[in-house]
C-alpha cells in the first residue's frame, strides 16, 4: 500500500468571495456538483462546524460520509476526509483552496486529496478523483456562476487582515517550469522590468546562492535586496531589503508559482510586509503592488510569454 495524490485546478471567472460564499457551505453539494444527489449534516449540526459529518448519496446511489477536519475563511479553504466510503482507498484527506486573483478579481480554485490502495488500484482511483470529482466540480461552478448565484452574496475576504501588505496575484500564458525558468534567475529582473537597471549580483556571488545580494537601480533610487529562500520544488524565493532610500523597515518580499492545470497556466503571487509611518504608506503600498509586482506580471505576458506556453521564453 502506497500514497497516491489526485490534483487539480483552474480559474474561475468570479470573485473569490463570492465563489467561497458557494463551496464554503459542508453540505451545500448537490446545488453545484453533479455527482451528488443528496446530502445532509448528520445529528442536525451546523454545516461550518468543525468535526460535523455529512452524509450523501451520488448519482449512481453509492453512499459515503465525510467528515470536516478544519475550516478556515481566512484561507478560503477546508479539509475533510472519508469516514465511510465503497470506494477502495484509505487514508483519504482532501482539501479545497481558494485563492483571490487581483489581475481581473477572479479566482485561483485547487483541489487536492492524498490517499493509499492498494499496488494498482491508484490507476482508477487517480482519474476518479482529479476528474470525476474535482474537475468534474469545478466545470460545473463554472457554469453556475456563468447562469448566476440566486442572490448568493460574496463573503468579505481575510476578516482578519490580507495576508500581507501588499498581494498581488495574477495567471500567466506559460506553464510553471517555463515561469520559473524566468523568475528564478535573482539577477534577471533587470533584463525584463523596464524600471529596474543595472542589476547584478554582488561579491561575485552565484543568482542562485541564498544569503547572496543583488544590487540595482529603481528609478534613480540604489537598493540591495539578500535573498533568503529559494526552493525548485515550491517554485518560490523570498527576500529582504538591506539598502533602500525608502522610509520603511524589515521589508520582506516573495514570489510563489502555482500550476492551473486547466489550460496548463501558471497562478502567481506575490507579497511584502514591511513597517513604514502611516502617511509614506499612502504612496508606498501602491507603488510596489503596481509599479514593481503587477507590472512584472504584465511584462512578463506581454514579453516572455505573449504567445502562451509555445511562446514561452526558456531562459
Amino acid at each position: 500500500m502506497s500514497q497516491h495524490t489526485a490534483y487539480h485546478s483552474t480559474v474561475l471567472d468570479a470573485p473569490a468571495g463570492l465563489v467561497w460564499a458557494l463551496v464554503r457551505d459542508f453540505n451545500a453539494l448537490p446545488a453545484w456538483h453533479p455527482g451528488i444527489v443528496r446530502s445532509e449534516i448528520e445529528g442536525g449540526r451546523r454545516s461550518d462546524s468543525v468535526g460535523c459529518v455529512r452524509s450523501f448519496t451520488l448519482a449512481d446511489g453509492a453512499h459515503i460520509r465525510e467528515k470536516l477536519l478544519s475550516l478556515c475563511d481566512q484561507t478560503m479553504s477546508f479539509t475533510y476526509d472519508f469516514q465511510t466510503s465503497p470506494i477502495p482507498a484509505r487514508n483519504y484527506e482532501a482539501t479545497l483552496r481558494l485563492t483571490k486573483v487581483t489581475k481581473g478579481d477572479r479566482t485561483f480554485a485547487e483541489w487536492r486529496a492524498t490517499f493509499d490502495c492498494d499496488p494498482g488500484k491508484e490507476a482508477e482511483l487517480t482519474p476518479l478523483f482529479r476528474d470525476g470529482v474535482f474537475r468534474t466540480g469545478f466545470e460545473a461552478l463554472k457554469q453556475k456562476l456563468a447562469g448566476g448565484t440566486g442572490g448568493v452574496e460574496p463573503r468579505p475576504l481575510w476578516p482578519a487582515g490580507p495576508p500581507a501588505k501588499v498581494f498581488v496575484s495574477d495567471v500567466l500564458r506559460a506553464p510553471p517550469d517555463a515561469v520559473w525558468a524566468v523568475v528564478r534567475d535573482f539577477a534577471g529582473m533587470g533584463g525584463w522590468h523596464d524600471d529596474i537597471t543595472e542589476m547584478r549580483m554582488l561579491d561575485g556571488r552565484r543568482s542562485d546562492d541564498v544569503g547572496a545580494t543583488r544590487d540595482f537601480l529603481f528609478g534613480d533610487g540604489r537598493l540591495h535586496e539578500q535573498l533568503i529562500q529559494l526552493c525548485d520544488l515550491s517554485r518560490s524565493f523570498t527576500y529582504r531589503i538591506t539598502q533602500s532610500p525608502m522610509p520603511w523597515l524589515g521589508y520582506v518580499a516573495g514570489a510563489r508559482l502555482h500550476h492551473v492545470v486547466d489550460g496548463d497556466r501558471t497562478f502567481a503571487v506575490w507579497t511584502a510586509n514591511w513597517t513604514a509611518a502611516p502617511h509614506d504608506d499612502l504612496a508606498l503600498i501602491p507603488t510596489v503592488r503596481e509599479d514593481v509586482f503587477q507590472k512584472a506580471f504584465d511584462t512578463l505576458n506581454a514579453r516572455q510569454f505573449a504567445h502562451g506556453a509555445g511562446g514561452a521564453a526558456q531562459g
